[in-house]
């Protein structure tokens, strides 16, 4: 299962948030930096609303939806590439996910210590970026000295490698994430072999005030962090408050209906992270649809049938034949299989269909 790991400063809202994904309150949240020492993890549940009319078609009791995990990561300070604040422990952590949701502070308030005294969203984002390349530069120039050998004696993949990092180091050293260096298709492929912080893909959460939940607009650092989203890092951003999630622990279903409407929203912003952290992370999913359950299946943006096939089991791949399917819009429009059928919406897919999101499907294997 894919991770994406919570970062950002201290005291920014970091594990508030990561309780409030997850529906509990295992990561301790304080008024303190370094709080959290040892990262959480937590199985989050991804919101989809397709899943209940499936299962009204299907005439089932069971949804199982589809789900990804959140690491709740220790704040960063400056400094924590050359082990400032336990640095090295927490950078190692970051490296082991797959994306990065980075929780920026977008509120004012004088009871809540910010770690560097002052709000200033983009100075935040700085210094978590430098810390990550700089210790991405560390690492480059370690691996480009063993890389060298390698290289003269004739190993491809070596020179791959130190091809790559040659551009990629004066790129860092403008203080620019290896994720915004121009890469082809290639290059791509062995920038994921050099393990780097600053290529994972981001998420900026911008963590609002209850009062600015429902209209941004007149939230100067929202804006500020949109900006820098869209012209230096091409990441995207999504609004929550991490308080008012905290609030939505405790609630049902209804009673957390009727306090965001209160607020004047008509969704959790935790359901928005999750699925915009699902969509960052290259995923979609595909359906089965039974009387057993309906059930949301993960795979990778791009996958093909049989790979599809095998998200359920190894066997569904080895033996794929074919695969059944009708496009989730269709069998709706349709209101039942039966009459989606009548209506020639079901398609024999073979080997190289690239399955699609919202794709319900039934595969035929051999044993």
């Amino acid at each position: 299962m894919l991770q994406a790991g919570i970062v950002g400063l201290p005291n920014v809202g970091k594990s508030t948030l990561f309780n409030a994904l997850t529906r509990t309150r295992k990561a301790e949240s304080a008024n303190y930096p370094f709080c959290t020492i040892d990262p959480n993890v937590g199985v989050v549940q991804v919101p989809d609303a397709r899943l209940e009319p499936l299962r009204e078609i299907a005439k089932t009791d069971k949804v199982i939806p589809a789900a990804i995990e959140f690491v709740d990561i220790a704040g960063l300070v400056e400094g924590a590439s050359k082990g400032e604040g336990l640095g090295n422990k927490f950078l190692a952590n970051i490296r082991e996910v797959d994306a990065i949701v980075h929780v920026v502070r977008c509120f004012d308030n004088d009871d809540i210590i910010h770690s560097m005294g002052s709000i200033d969203p983009i100075r935040d984002i700085d210094v978590i970026n430098t810390e990550l390349i700089l210790s991405d530069i560390s690492s480059l120039e370690s691996q480009q000295d063993k890389l060298v050998k390698k290289a003269r004696g004739g190993d491809k993949e070596a020179a791959e490698n130190l091809e790559l990092i040659e551009r990629l180091l004066p790129h860092l050293n403008e203080t620019k994430p290896a994720i915004t260096l121009d890469m082809n298709e290639d290059e791509h492929a062995v920038l994921k072999r050099l393990c780097l912080l600053s290529a994972k893909r981001v998420l900026y959460a911008c963590n609002v005030a209850e009062s600015d939940l429902a209209d941004t607009s007149g939230n100067q650092y929202v804006a500020l962090v949109k900006k820098f989203a869209d012209e230096h890092h091409g990441a995207g951003t999504c609004i929550v408050s991490a308080a008012v999630e905290a609030e939505l622990i405790d609630f049902d279903g209804e009673e957390a209906a009727e306090y965001l409407e209160s607020l004047g929203v008509k969704d959790s912003g935790v359901s928005l992270l999750i699925r915009a952290t699902y969509d960052l992370l290259g995923l979609a999913s595909y359906f089965t649809a039974g009387v057993q359950e309906v059930r949301a299946w993960t795979f990778k943006s791009g996958m093909k049938a049989p790979q599809c096939a095998g998200v359920i089991h190894t066997d569904f791949e080895h033996g794929f034949i074919k695969a059944e399917v009708v496009a989730y819009d269709d069998l709706i429009a349709a209101g039942n299989v039966a009459k989606a059928r009548d209506a020639g919406k079901y398609r024999l897919e073979g080997k190289e269909y690239e399955f699609k999101d919202g794709d319900v499907a039934l595969f035929r294997f051999a044993n």
